[in-house]
């Protein structure tokens, strides 16, 4: 029987569970090394990850941040070339999401757009080429704030994480409130 202050306790299980009903959009990051201004390279070179640790920082500069576990791999690439993307994902991209995590192995559905070097997936609603500004290590993670040079969106229904799995979100025939 647990006690009424453990069922408190920030384990690694409980805040993984807690933050899971933070409702987020699902990103592939991606890096390559590649020589500066490139615009394709061999999609072997290409390492990418499924993430949902991502967040704006900033209008002005645009800043973006990346959190990455310091056991992915990522995490040193990213280092290394100074470089990051960050695609994120349509509502039909649940596969290549599932790849990028390792769950599955589907490289025939990856096919990549590449902008100022840096690998962006194909049919996603947003890319970002950025630039690494900052890293920061932070518990089991490092904080990788990156200078966004390039981007492009385009309109469509997002793929959401929520609860440990995918969910479909419907999007409303009105115009936004916002105007985004």
């Amino acid at each position: 029987m647990s006690s009424p202050t453990a069922d408190l306790a920030a384990t690694p299980l409980r805040m993984r569970k807690a933050l899971g009903r933070f409702a987020s959009g699902v990103t592939i990051v991606t890096t390559a090394e590649v020589d500066d201004g490139a615009q394709s390279c061999d999609d072997a070179a290409v390492h990418g990850m499924t993430a949902n640790a991502f967040t704006s920082v900033s209008l002005d500069p645009p800043l973006v941040l990346v959190s990455i576990s310091t056991r992915a791999k990522m995490d040193a690439r990213i280092a290394e070339t100074g470089r990051y993307g960050v695609s994120i994902l349509a509502g039909d991209q649940e596969p290549l999401s599932l790849h990028f995590a390792g769950a599955t192995h589907k490289p025939d559905l990856v096919k990549f757009v590449w902008r100022q070097g840096v690998p962006l997936l194909d049919g996603a609603l947003v890319h970002l080429s950025c630039r690494v500004t900052d890293s920061h290590p932070a518990g089991d993670h490092t904080l990788h704030v990156g200078r966004v040079e390039e981007l492009w969106y385009d309109d469509g229904r997002p793929l959401v994480f929520y609860t440990g799995s995918f969910r479909a979100l419907e999007l409303p025939e009105r115009p936004e409130q916002w105007g985004f």
